[in-house]
């Protein structure tokens, strides 16, 4: 029997301490939009797809996923009744083990300062006393819970995809994903970017989320029209930092591979760089929200890519490193 690794060297650390600058944007490369309509009659057709854009790109977009618009928007909408709470309300719910509300809490080792923004992630297993009440926000609870299963039926769709592509069984991903059991930690996250305070607004040295690569498996993105921002960075571009916009469509999720998928594929499918910037002078200014699907491989899933490329290790020590690089105190 081989024993899960606990002294993995995370090598992505070190490549994100150097991705600071400001680079420039680029529209010379494509994020493709990809349709999973009729997703089971046409899997094998959709995982080449899939494939191709992860394998070149490392982000891919997709439409026709089932989630109504409708579920989308008012999930938006509890983000910003949560987020416009009074501070001292949402400072009961602290953030602990990816579960919990923070407040500028995230350093990037890209940036070594806060991202600007604040955010309330969902964890189920680990959401005791971290729930806003009945009194403070009626039906949030379940309406999140209702919310986070959407999106978690969507990654396993997708990450079937991977491991039909990587010789792996139909559901090996989603027992990895298992829901309803203690070792479950994937995350739901809102995210809230502060509007930019006027004085600040050609401050260079600020971001709202500095650049950075996923350390789950797969993230699924929502974003709101006219709240853009986000810029992703392919492998290709990485020395001369060349970042490619991804605009917000509404109805459309955007994918990101994570460093665990990336480990898992033996490294052949890309965790690129990814981040969201302050905006230009004479863009939008206010307040920006988002809402992201980590797709995290249970504590108790093991690691391990076909080609065993690099030694087994646990998703609860792969998340504990990655989190602790990234927040302090906070796993």
């Amino acid at each position: 029997m081989t024993t899960p690794s606990t002294g993995y060297a995370l090598g992505e650390l070190d490549k994100e301490s150097r991705m600071g600058g400001m680079g420039e944007e680029t529209h010379a490369r494509e994020v493709r939009l990809i349709d999973i309509t009729d997703f089971a009659r046409r899997k094998a057709e959709i995982a080449e797809q899939i494939w191709a854009a992860s394998v070149e790109i490392g982000f891919f977009q997709v439409a026709g996923h089932g989630i109504p618009q409708q579920d989308i928007d008012a999930a938006f909408a509890r983000a910003e009744q949560l987020f416009a709470l009074p501070r001292e309300v949402k400072a009961q719910w602290p953030l602990a083990r990816n579960a919990g509300w923070e407040h500028k809490a995230q350093i990037r080792p890209s940036t070594q300062t806060p991202d600007q923004k604040e955010s309330y992630q969902v964890t189920r297993p680990r959401m005791a006393g971290l729930w806003p009440t009945e009194a403070e926000l009626p039906g949030f609870q379940a309406a999140t819970l209702a919310f986070e299963r959407q999106c978690w039926e969507v990654a396993m769709q997708l990450l079937s995809c991977f491991a039909y592509k990587l010789g792996f069984d139909d559901g090996f991903f989603t027992r990895a994903h298992a829901p309803g059991v203690p070792s479950y930690q994937s995350t739901l996250r809102m995210l809230h970017y502060f509007a930019v305070d006027p004085a600040l607004k050609d401050e260079l040295g600020l971001w709202r989320a500095g650049a950075h690569t996923d350390f789950d498996c797969l993230t699924l993105l929502f974003q709101r029209a006219g709240q853009g921002g986000l810029q992703v960075l392919p492998g290709k571009e990485m020395d001369t930092q060349q970042w490619t916009p991804v605009e917000p469509v509404p109805g459309v999720i955007t994918c990101n591979i994570g460093d665990m998928l990336t480990r898992w594929s033996d490294d052949q499918l890309p965790s690129n760089f990814h981040r969201v910037r302050n905006p230009l002078p004479h863009e939008y200014q206010g307040p920006r929200y988002s809402l992201a699907f980590f797709a995290q491989a249970n504590e108790d899933a093991v690691i391990e890519g076909p080609g065993r490329k690099y030694p087994p290790i646990t998703g609860a020590e792969y998340l504990r490193q990655r989190i602790s690089a990234n927040f302090s105190n906070k796993y």
